[in-house]
């Protein structure tokens, strides 16, 4: 099925072509497509393929599990452009380096899987006539060191492992802009003090170059006005005037954005300069504060229990790829109808559709990334830059509340004890704060932490209804934090030799996964019940344990839908529920607000 949503609803332009659908396609077992110069020669080609789809994923119309390392696609287009404009090409992710060429000729390489990139392609195109684009895929299944998550280096998937992806995965597009044209465009949302701070990025600097903007609320117009650029790059504020600081205070949300209030700030930017044609980009951000304190967390200055559930994002026919933007809507949608307030996103990079829609609809996510799955000068300096890229894409998204660099030291597997791995783990930290200072950071999420925002705990060990002390570590109705970190600590270390506990809210991050089949899948879960009546107990009972404890202040459950082997989601693979949507979230809502001394 091809995907036709505008996929970068953060900068949007009116004009765009999308060049999903069929494309050539070719495995290159033998590395000779460089010297066979396929990037030339459509005819090397033997098989089609449905982008944005990987060939291991039935809706690319191949459904190969057999490893390819690299692999090759091409096909042709047409653009039309005058003179004074430019052609970007656009790609959503390819996984994990790629090497882009135009009518025979390179014009850029990529490496890292999760992330978008364009390529100014104006002057590698043909005038009058088809154009050719040719993109060469380069996954090497057996390196470790790069940042793959879940996909499994294997054939078949096992365990937590899943099948991998190879190539393009995300949406491809080109769109036309004028020569002077805006880059980038940056919210910093000042909660406190009524204002946004905007970054925006010119293409280049011409004579009387100016940014005009106008931000409105539904169909209230806030504020507008115009900035004259003396660089490329400008940074400035702007109030949303006196109304916005009423609306929003301590006896309601008024304008700020929140889960129940998901409300949205419209902005439109035009970009002008002398004799240029105007570029027109409109964009939103939501005015929102995340923050830490006296062992809570605060949204918008207020105590916020988060209420998360493991979202993995892959489904059974387009694996990484959601078959439709439906879909990725309709995740949300169950997952809010169960009571949950959030996901974090686990051990993905998720496309830019979802965020846009947990923005729309109300949706806290953890924003986590692929990890290695070793530890070298290699897997540091790519998951740097996965980072990087990263909160560059993603900046702008009021949904996205906290970062998860590290997850149960994946990549640094001797961090509880090496101080090399712990000063990796504080310098991403470190450095992820120093990209965005409007979030919060994990160091290493589920044990043997270093420097970090949450103390974020995983642990499965809920047994049954006959071993109440298997999950008596998070039941105890302690008094303070510090006897229930005492107590958990008594298992495995939370922090890593030579940290300790500082005071941060303590969420149980991972937990539950019971086991449960409906669809006559074999698999597994953490602990397995039969029938709908016994899963319901079991839930109950976790989360009455969980809600019983005035040391959490949150909690991640494990997880919305079965993954292949994986039968521990509360919805089936393929979306159905497994239990009925209203008792869960009848469950779920039983929660008051702990006093914590």
């Amino acid at each position: 099925m091809k995907r036709n949503e505008y996929p970068r609803p953060q900068f949007v332009r009116k004009e765009w072509t999308n060049l999903n659908g069929e494309w050539l396609f070719m495995y290159d077992d033998d590395n000779v497509g460089i010297q066979a110069r396929w990037f030339e020669n459509q005819t090397a080609f033997q098989k089609k393929i449905t982008v944005p789809f990987v060939y291991q994923s039935q809706e690319s119309g191949i459904g190969e599990r057999k490893v390819h390392d690299i692999v090759w696609y091409s096909r042709k287009f047409e653009v039309n452009w005058q003179p004074e404009e430019r052609v970007l090409l656009h790609f959503g992710a390819i996984d994990y380096e790629s090497d882009i060429y135009i009518n025979g000729q390179h014009v850029k390489h990529h490496i890292g899987g999760h992330t978008s990139f364009h390529v100014d392609i104006t002057d590698q195109l043909h005038a009058d006539t088809y154009q050719n684009v040719t993109v060469r895929a380069y996954d090497p299944h057996n390196d470790e060191s790069i940042p793959r998550g879940k996909q499994f280096w294997e054939e078949e998937s096992q365990a937590i492992w899943y099948t991998n992806s190879t190539g393009i995965w995300q949406t491809v597009w080109l769109e036309v802009v004028p020569l002077l044209h805006l880059e980038s465009v940056k919210f910093m949302p000042k909660f406190d003090e009524g204002k946004v701070e905007i970054t925006a990025n010119a293409s280049q600097l011409l004579d009387n170059l100016n940014l005009s903007y106008e931000i409105t609320f539904g169909e209230t117009r806030v504020v507008a006005g115009t900035i004259e650029m003396n660089e490329r790059k400008v940074v400035f504020e702007s109030e949303l005037i006196q109304e916005y600081i009423f609306r929003t205070n301590f006896h309601n949300n008024g304008w700020s954005w929140t889960p129940e209030t998901p409300n949205l700030f419209s902005v439109k930017l035009i970009l002008t300069g002398k004799n240029a044609p105007e570029d027109i980009v409109e964009s939103y951000f939501g005015m929102r504060k995340i923050h830490t304190e006296n062992g809570m967390i605060y949204l918008n200055n207020r105590p916020y229990y988060q209420k998360l559930v493991l979202d993995q994002g892959y489904w059974p026919n387009g694996l990484l790829t959601a078959p439709t933007d439906e879909a990725l809507k309709k995740d949300i949608v169950l997952a809010k109808e169960m009571g949950f307030n959030g996901c974090r996103k686990h051990q993905k990079t998720e496309d830019p559709r979802f965020l846009y829609w947990a923005d729309r609809l109300g949706f806290l996510v953890w924003g986590e990334c692929a990890a290695p799955t070793i530890y070298n000068e290699h897997s540091v300096s790519r998951l740097m830059q996965e980072w990087t890229e990263i909160i560059a894409r993603d900046f702008n998204h009021p949904s996205i509340v906290t970062w998860v660099p590290i997850n149960e030291s994946w990549g640094v597997p001797s961090i509880a004890w090496n101080r090399q791995q712990q000063h990796f783990s504080q310098a991403i930290y470190h450095y992820i704060h120093s990209l965005d200072e409007t979030r919060l950071v994990i160091s290493n999420d589920g044990w043997a932490m270093t420097e970090t925002d949450i103390c974020g705990i995983h642990n499965y060990a809920h047994g049954n209804e006959h071993e109440t002390k298997k999950y008596a570590y998070f039941k105890q109705s302690l008094r303070t934090r510090e006897d229930l970190l005492h107590r958990i600590s008594n298992a495995w270390p939370i922090f890593a030799k030579g940290f300790s506990y500082a005071g941060q809210p303590i969420l149980l991050t991972e937990f539950g996964g019971i086991g449960f089949d409906v669809s006559g899948r074999p698999g597994w879960g953490y602990t397995s019940v039969s029938n709908e009546v016994a899963f319901l107990k079991d839930y109950q009972r976790i989360m009455d344990a969980v809600y019983e404890s005035v040391g959490l202040w949150g909690f991640c459950y494990t997880q919305l839908t079965d993954v292949e082997q994986e039968i521990n989601g509360l919805l089936t693979y393929e979306r159905k529920p497994k239990a009925s949507l209203e008792e869960i979230k009848a469950i779920n809502d039983q929660f008051h607000v702990p006093q914590i001394d």
